[in-house]
């Protein structure tokens, strides 16, 4: 989008657009008429209004990149306001309740005090976050990140999964010094987790992606961006490389006995949702190629649309409903998923297996599929020679009463064994223990992705708070290494588990035929 200085826009006059009728913002000192585009908004008509007149490069960068700004109509953009008039204009508080809104955007930052909010030191369990980033997180923001596909079934199936394959202890082994180190996709991983990727950190601490990183940079942990990052992946990626070098060559982290005083570098792999307009996907994968930092490039396949997320749609609903009665049919397109947190540009329900050969032309690296939900999409996977998959329902946010990631990987092990030494197969969604990523590696699985915690841990306590909860899981994980009598990594094998539960429940095809 060209920059184009108009000096007919003034304060005043952008200031009078504050209705369903006209409606302007100003964005990074860029003026835009987002009228037509009020019931295509994915986060709904009611945040623009509440922002309308103002400039709100503040909120809007709470929680997009300003890549975003491409999903506009082209005749948005009225141009480029000078340091003036952008001066004169009154700041955006979206969040404040001084017309009558809902109040569901406006956390608390000053979390050392926040009601409710427990010292840092407090936080034992992966799940202690959960409930310190409830009392912080603005309304909106927690429902984003803690809501589920339809009635929740998808997810509550998720967490059930872990607890349904039990270890089988060896003992007499000596554990004294234990190896978690692993390697994902050519490179080496202090430990077989990630942090997975996660749209729109803003939302939850200005910190953001860019703290997240830090964090993995410190603690030698991968990690996977999200395409809907908060900030722009330059950016991302240039704080990830100067962290890294702030540390090279020295070990951080909480004090463990491992093989090797130095563990592994950090490294960041990026997540790609393939939108609608496949010259925006080509220009995305040649950025992140660009930055020299990303080591592979995973690809969302299990959202050719977004699943049926109510707690979102009833919050968007009320939303509309208290900013104004001139949104009541907003509010009910918001019922029936009209509106949703990406706009129907941003993904692609045509994406089909053709794709593939474009998406590994442009990357030239490493490609995983991430939304595999069977046996067979694996084993095509694998026939077109991606070089991974990730078994996943997307933490139960599409499909509902999808297949948990584990259960797909016994169906894996059961139909297509060879694949576990063909593809690295990576599972996520539901794993709130360290110690259960040595089930999922049992049973195959290089990797376990966490996702939620990661959230909530910053939302609560910002860069900080990621480091602990990576801190959490590894010694979470080390000291189930040393309750189970493994010694290295490569020892978890499936004896080492009794997954009878779930491989009773798995897809038979001899069952299914009527």
């Amino acid at each position: 989008m060209k920059s184009k200085e108009n000096n007919s826009l003034n304060a005043q006059e952008i200031a009078s657009h504050r209705s369903t009728s006209s409606c302007w913002i100003v964005v990074d000192g860029k003026a835009y008429d987002v009228t037509s585009y009020l019931n295509e908004h994915p986060g709904g008509a009611a945040i623009l209004l509440k922002q309308a007149g103002t400039d709100a490069t503040s909120e809007f960068r709470k929680i997009h990149s300003t890549d975003i700004l491409k999903y506009l109509p082209k005749d948005a953009y009225l141009g480029t306001i000078d340091a003036a008039t952008r001066a004169a204009l009154p700041v955006s508080t979206a969040g404040a309740d001084s017309a009558g809104f809902l109040v569901l955007d406006t956390p608390s930052r000053d979390t050392t005090g926040a009601k409710g909010l427990p010292h840092i030191s407090d936080i034992i369990l992966p799940n202690d976050f959960e409930a310190a980033a409830k009392a912080v997180m603005p309304l909106k923001s927690w429902t984003y990140v803690s809501s589920s596909a339809h009635d929740g079934s998808a997810l509550r199936g998720n967490l059930a999964s872990w607890h349904a394959v039990k270890f089988r202890p060896r003992i007499f082994r000596d554990v004294a010094i234990v190896d978690p180190r692993s390697s994902i996709l050519g490179t080496a991983s202090a430990f077989p987790f990630y942090v997975s990727p996660m749209g729109q950190l803003g939302r939850g601490h200005p910190d953001g992606e860019i703290g997240v990183v830090r964090a993995l940079a410190r603690r030698g942990i991968h990690g996977v961006l999200s395409t809907e990052s908060t900030a722009k992946m330059e950016d991302i990626a240039a704080a990830f490389a100067e962290e890294k070098a702030k540390v090279a060559g020295k070990q951080k982290g909480i004090e463990m006995a491992i093989a090797d005083e130095v563990r592994p570098e950090a490294q960041l792999h990026f997540q790609l949702y393939i939108p609608a307009d496949r010259s925006i996907g080509v220009e995305r994968v040649r950025r992140a190629r660009a930055t020299g930092v990303f080591r592979s490039l995973w690809v969302t396949v299990d959202t050719p649309v977004l699943g049926k997320r109510s707690a979102d749609r009833k919050l968007q609903a009320a939303e509309a409903l208290a900013t104004s009665p001139e949104l009541a049919a907003h509010a009910e397109r918001a019922g029936f998923g009209l509106l949703s947190h990406v706009g129907s540009g941003q993904i692609n329900a045509s994406l089909n297996w053709d794709d593939l050969k474009w998406i590994k032309k442009e990357w030239g690296g490493p490609v995983v599929l991430k939304g595999v939900q069977t046996a067979e999409d694996a084993a095509r996977a694998a026939e077109l020679g991606v070089e991974g998959v990730l078994l996943s329902n997307h933490g139960g946010r599409q499909m509902h009463d999808s297949t948990d990631a584990l259960s797909t990987l016994l169906e894996i092990r059961m139909y297509y064994p060879a694949l576990l030494e063909k593809l690295e197969i990576f599972v996520d969604g539901g794993c709130r223990d360290g110690a259960d990523v040595l089930k999922a590696v049992a049973l195959g699985a290089k990797a376990v992705g966490i996702g939620r915690p990661f959230f909530y841990a910053l939302s609560a306590y910002g860069e900080k708070g990621v480091e602990r909860c990576l801190d959490i899981f590894a010694d979470e994980l080390t000291t189930g290494m040393r309750l189970a009598g493994i010694s290295n990594i490569s020892e978890a094998v499936p004896e080492r588990v009794n997954a009878s539960r779930l491989l009773n429940e798995i897809w038979r095809p001899e069952k299914s035929r009527l």
